[in-house]
């Protein structure tokens, strides 16, 4: 299995290479130069089987030589069991057709667990392999950070640096990063957005000398591996719900496309996926996008779900690739205009051949709240926002026919002001996480100055 840039300039590469590269020489991402597909059968032979052996399947297609099948399910057992849930991402059935894919037993409560423990595990592999030592940066809108961090904390080949909006997570969400004391870790506050933190990373991405001399290496969903680990959870609900035998669709709580874009990857696969519906909070780029052709920035509003508050979706440049037929060219000419106008239109032919597959909807401030209140009067359930906000959209999109499953992407105790202001009950944090409260913070507020936070990388970075 080779990959290919999705602006082409960078072609017939290995999973070991984009795995370590994270994004392409020329600001591309990477995807694979073919879906592989798994028969119906052979689907029917994994229902009921462990979740690991479902990861195995899903992921080996994949790498090409790069593990063998039994190395593979060693290491996804081992991360299997950092997961505080013996299914690992459970269902849980909300009434009629309306389904929960419960993504935040892992160590940082998060769906971004799930693919990050496997994901530092297969980068420290391939680092062994080289003798190298990198440095991760990624920029974080709440989740992606801690989850990093934590998957990271002991790596002996890896520092890492996230990056994430000054004042804009919350509590917890920051605390989780902060308070891990570990000589490779190093927690940077950029004063702005989610936007200036994305920037910066992809600025230091394509400043190839800089990129060169620290080794950089990315984690952020713009890496493969994070795409090619959740297609897992995709495959195991739907197996659960009578897959291949039965369709079943997924409404996912979306701010840089990364999650979505794998349950599209299990479609291309074989699952019998009728529908992916895009959730978004009031920042709706892509909503907007879907309903009107036009990808338009206008700006980020602060919400009670900051991990969505986002107005550059990078993966959606991946299914954009795909839905040209990968005509790298046409995504070069798109890409190029967003970066000098902050928009382009989305050519009709492409943007029916998404719509094909791809639904969309929105919920306000005013709406999460009213669905956090109705899901636990109607099911004695606490979810946090982001996943309010797919519950919301679920609700209004659900068929009559296949199963609708909504992601619930955090645990509601990472968000407890916004939970106890719809339901007057506030969640706790569980026992193994309540010391990140009182712990020490360690962080350095940085301005948005690209040669500021390259300054502050290359004066700590082992590489």
């Amino acid at each position: 299995m080779l990959y290919h840039s999705t602006r082409g300039g960078a072609a017939g590469k290995t999973f070991e290479d984009v795995l370590l590269a994270g994004l392409a020489p020329d600001g591309g991402l990477y995807l694979p130069q073919n879906w592989p597909a798994l028969e119906a059968d052979a689907w029917r032979a994994l229902q009921n089987r462990p979740w690991e052996e479902v990861a195995v399947a899903v992921m080996a297609p994949y790498m090409g030589d790069f593990l063998s099948a039994d190395e593979l399910a060693g290491l996804i057992r081992e991360a299997a069991e950092t997961f505080g849930h013996p299914a690992v991402t459970p269902l849980v059935q909300l009434g009629g057709n309306l389904w929960m894919l419960e993504l935040f037993h892992g160590p940082t409560l998060a769906f971004k667990d799930v693919a990050m423990q496997i994901l530092a595990r297969l980068m420290d592999i391939a680092l062994a392999r080289r003798d190298q030592h990198v440095t991760i940066i990624g920029a974080t809108s709440g989740d992606t950070g801690s989850a990093a961090i934590e998957a990271f904390r002991h790596s002996r080949r890896a520092d890492i640096f996230i990056l994430h909006p000054h004042g804009r997570v919350s509590d917890v969400q920051r605390r989780q990063m902060t308070t891990v004391d570990a000589p490779n870790v190093h927690n940077i506050a950029i004063e702005g957005d989610f936007d200036h933190c994305q920037a910066l990373v992809k600025a230091m991405f394509n400043d190839a000398p800089f990129r060169a001399r620290m080794r950089l290496a990315g984690v952020n969903s713009i890496n493969w591996g994070r795409i090619l680990a959740q297609i897992v959870y995709y495959a195991t609900s739907a197996l659960a719900l009578g897959a291949p035998d039965r369709a079943v669709s997924y409404t996912v709580p979306t701010g840089n496309f990364g999650d979505i874009l794998a349950g599209y990857a299990g479609r291309r696969m074989g699952l019998p996926i009728e529908q992916l519906v895009i959730a978004t909070n009031i920042n709706d780029i892509l909503h907007r996008a879907l309903s009107t052709g036009r990808y338009e920035v206008t700006g980020v509003s602060p919400t009670t779900s900051p991990s969505m508050d986002i107005q550059v979706s990078s993966n959606f440049e991946r299914l954009l690739f795909d839905a040209a037929g990968r005509d790298a060219q046409m995504i070069k000419r798109l890409m190029d205009s967003l970066a000098q106008s902050g928009a382009f239109t989305i050519p009709e032919e492409v943007l029916q051949a998404i719509r094909g597959l791809f639904d969309s909807g929105r919920a306000t401030e005013d709406e999460v709240v009213e669905e956090i209140a109705r899901t636990h009067e109607e099911c004695g359930l606490l979810v946090d926002p982001h996943t309010a906000v797919g519950l919301h959209v679920a609700r209004q999109k659900a068929g009559a026919e296949a199963a609708m499953v909504s992601l619930a992407t955090a645990h509601p105790a990472k968000f407890p002001d916004a939970v106890e202001k719809a339901t007057g009950k506030r969640p706790p944090l569980p026992q193994r996480l309540a010391h990140i409260m009182e712990d020490t913070e360690h962080l350095s507020v940085l301005p948005a100055s690209l040669d500021k936070v390259e300054a502050f990388i290359a004066s700590r970075a082992s590489a």
